[in-house]
């Protein structure tokens, strides 16, 4: 279902990093994560704005220019297909304005960016409660992997592990 003509999706600016900030707060209390949620604004204009930037996003806004939702990304490389691979990081849209397209909307718009930029792959993880999400995804022909697990390294580990590459070299 395409979104109502009164929302319109576009790419973020150094503007929208307030609205970003906001959504991401809107997802973290979503996800029940909120107690995680350390990210500033300063951060998000600094890695997506600054002289290196680590993601893009897509903005899902009013009519009236209110940002309901958003698409964060960035692209890696896999060396199996041999081209880059756009990572959605998160996608959420404010549930007042669910069921208008919008995630689709902002899904189609990700994928217009991954055949411009000859992506071999879209990737993205979801919460294994999430149902609707789940439902979402897999209405889109997107499958889950489910012979990969995500390992992560928190600042504590990554110093430490730091550490050794330092005692080597």
């Amino acid at each position: 279902m395409p979104p109502s003509p009164t929302f319109s999706i576009r790419r973020a600016t150094r503007e929208d990093v307030p609205a970003i900030v906001n959504l991401v707060a809107a997802l973290a209390e979503f996800e029940r994560l909120r107690h995680e949620m350390r990210a500033t604004a300063a951060q998000f204009e600094q890695y997506g704005f600054g002289e290196t930037a680590y993601y893009q996003a897509l903005i899902a806004e009013t009519g009236e220019g209110k940002a309901v939702g958003f698409a964060l990304y960035f692209f890696t490389f896999s060396t199996f297909v041999g081209k880059p691979t756009l990572k959605l990081e998160d996608l959420f849209v404010l549930p007042a304005y669910r069921g208008q397209g919008l995630g689709r909307q902002l899904l189609a718009e990700l994928a217009v960016i991954a055949r411009e930029r000859d992506c071999g792959r879209m990737e993205w993880d979801v919460l294994d409660w999430n149902e609707p999400a789940i439902r979402f995804y897999q209405s889109l022909n997107a499958a889950p992997l489910s012979e990969w697990i995500t390992y992560r390294l928190l600042p504590p580990d990554i110093e430490e592990l730091s550490k050794m590459a330092e005692r080597n070299g």
